[in-house]
């Protein structure tokens, strides 16, 4: 009992080594967020750079097949964009849920993708609108995005909150989306 203690330990600090200094800075603000100690009114300010190495780190570790070089871009006025190199074929493999043959067709090979997105937030509630995604510089937007979200991500993604005001927890009354940072606003 006492070496699975020990063996647990060394793993979780080489983890904790390995991650970058940024994906460290952030899980701490993570913990901060989550241990619910953060003072009402405060701000907990997570930098571009801090979420781009998570990002990475969480990608990396969940998913090896079929996504790369994940990247967030914080564009201000509470709008971001999210990019890859996707390969559907290999991620949907890779998730458990191959897709039939003639979408591994069509979709077959890395695409460049970007997804930009609209956040807003207040009272402790949140919502995220999808208003453009590309897929390898075809812009998808409007009923045609719409549609794709409805038909294929709810179906495939049931807890997506695309679209759906969602609360948010641990006391959080607002994201402040920056060109350089988001701002975690806590109140209640």
């Amino acid at each position: 009992m006492r070496r699975r203690s020990l063996i647990a330990l060394f793993l979780g600090f080489a983890l904790l080594v390995q991650a970058s200094p940024e994906a460290r800075s952030f899980r701490q603000k993570l913990g901060l967020i989550r241990s619910g100690k953060a003072p009402r009114g405060s701000r907990v300010t997570i930098r571009q750079n801090e979420l781009n190495a998570f990002v990475q780190d969480a990608i990396a570790g969940r998913v090896r097949q079929g996504v790369r070089e994940p990247r967030l871009e914080l564009l201000g006025g509470d709008r971001a964009m999210g990019s890859a190199y996707v390969d559907f074929p290999k991620l949907r493999q890779a998730m458990g849920q191959p897709m039939n043959w003639a979408l591994v067709k069509l979709l077959a090979g890395e695409r460049d993708v970007r997804v930009y997105a609209q956040i807003r937030s207040g009272g402790g509630r949140a919502q995220v609108d999808l208003d453009r995604v590309e897929i390898s510089g075809l812009a998808i937007s409007g009923r045609a995005l719409d549609y794709l979200i409805r038909n294929f991500v709810w179906p495939y993604y049931p807890n997506a909150k695309v679209g759906k005001p969602f609360e948010l927890d641990y006391r959080i009354d607002r994201l402040e989306v920056q060109p350089t940072q988001v701002n975690v606003v806590f109140g209640r």
